[in-house]
């Protein structure tokens, strides 16, 4: 057996020992740190999904893709939906028993309004660039404003969730005995008569007036707000090949679970060598073609296109980079299941090692050392280098 093979094969026997021994002890904190079987392998597994040209769920003029572990087993932290509504369409009322919402508006105008357990309730309208979150099991609707459609990215906190699998007010109220649903609201029977059997999931009807009709119980806001107007606010940092937008709960405080990201790289321009100590990452390419390279130790590594509409996943604590390698900028939104970023650049690790330690683990002269930067890169621009503009 080769070493590699060799390797492979104990890690995941190692894999499938300890997750045996954690489950007849009981110990789920502990199976949440054996390594996934799946990760264990001599190679690789693939981490890209072409998203947009994936068929999903279509109503009308209105639909929704998603990225789950069916479609890419390795995201087991991370899901991702691509959805459109077209106008006087709405993603009816629902709520995600398994997961916190985070999206980003890439296309026309949505409004929402989302109800937590205090009773307070928020109604915003976004634009192209804004964002919102909506913590686990707060109910909520989506609505197209206006004239356009528009298309936004969802991105759940938890791989497995799907979102064909939400729970939807017209599936729970077409399936509650009528006299059940007269004693809950105070009614007649009759009231209800008419009501969906089944989950309509895309309701369609007149466009929304363009001010927001005041809520049956009158305005009560909630203690945080749900929206950020991220590409409204100026870039978290800017770089000679690019620039990157960047929010987390330190500048939005209800986004308890995830991280996003902008990153815009100009053609041939390089998110440099990197990990993140705590958390996965999800990649949606919005515009360009960027190379994705991830390396899982033991000699393994993968590289994979992304083109437009493209899906991307690396696993916690995996080393990776991007890289533009079309003729026009790129544009790539990144999300982390994490509240707080973190992230390790190669540069980063050289730059923090006197040049003594570095020439005894490359066996190079100490000399060669003074040449690498000395900071974070970050982005490398094409002729390489980097740092803020």
């Amino acid at each position: 057996m080769q070493r590699r093979d060799f390797l492979a094969a104990g890690m995941a026997a190692a894999a499938l020992a300890a997750t045996t021994r954690s489950a007849e002890a009981g110990d789920s904190s502990f199976m949440n740190n054996v390594p996934d079987p799946l990760l264990a392998g001599h190679e690789l597994p693939t981490f890209k999904f072409e998203l947009e040209k994936s068929e999903g769920k279509v109503i009308g003029g209105s639909y929704g893709k998603e990225a789950t572990v069916t479609q890419l087993p390795i995201s087991k932290g991370i899901a991702g939906v691509s959805m459109k509504l077209e106008p006087g369409a709405m993603r009816e009322l629902h709520w995600h028993a398994t997961a916190a919402e985070w999206a980003f508006v890439l296309e026309g105008r949505v409004r929402t309004t989302v109800i937590d357990p205090q009773g307070g309730a928020e109604t915003d309208d976004f634009n192209p660039g804004d964002v919102w979150y909506f913590p686990r099991g707060h109910g909520h609707m989506l609505e197209c404003l206006g004239d356009s459609p528009c298309h936004f990215i969802l991105i759940f906190d938890n791989g497995y969730f799907s979102e064909f699998g939400t729970f939807s007010i017209s599936d729970w109220m077409g399936h509650i005995p009528s006299p059940l649903l007269a004693k809950n609201f105070g009614l007649p029977e009759s009231a209800f008569d008419g009501f969906p059997k089944d989950e309509v999931y895309f309701a369609r009807g007149a466009k929304p007036p363009e001010e927001p009709a005041t809520p049956l119980q009158g305005w009560k806001a909630p203690a945080l707000t749900h929206r950020y107007e991220l590409l409204k606010r100026p870039p978290h940092r800017t770089f000679k090949g690019g620039r990157e937008w960047r929010v987390d709960s330190t500048a939005f405080p209800i986004s308890k679970t995830v991280t996003g990201v902008v990153l815009d790289l100009e053609p041939g321009a390089l998110r440099e060598l990197h990990w993140h100590p705590t958390a996965d990452e999800w990649q949606y390419v919005i515009s360009g073609d960027v190379n994705v390279t991830l390396f899982g130790s033991h000699g393994r590594f993968r590289t994979e296109p992304l083109g437009k509409g493209d899906v991307g996943y690396i696993p916690q604590g995996y080393g990776h980079s991007i890289e533009n390698v079309g003729k026009t900028p790129s544009r790539v939104l990144i999300g982390f299941n994490t509240g707080v970023y973190e992230t390790i650049d190669l540069s980063q690790w050289i730059a923090g090692n006197p040049a003594d330690v570095l020439a005894t683990n490359f066996g190079k002269p100490a000399e060669l050392f003074a040449k690498f930067p000395h900071r974070d890169v970050f982005i490398a621009p094409p002729g390489g280098g980097g740092g803020d503009d």
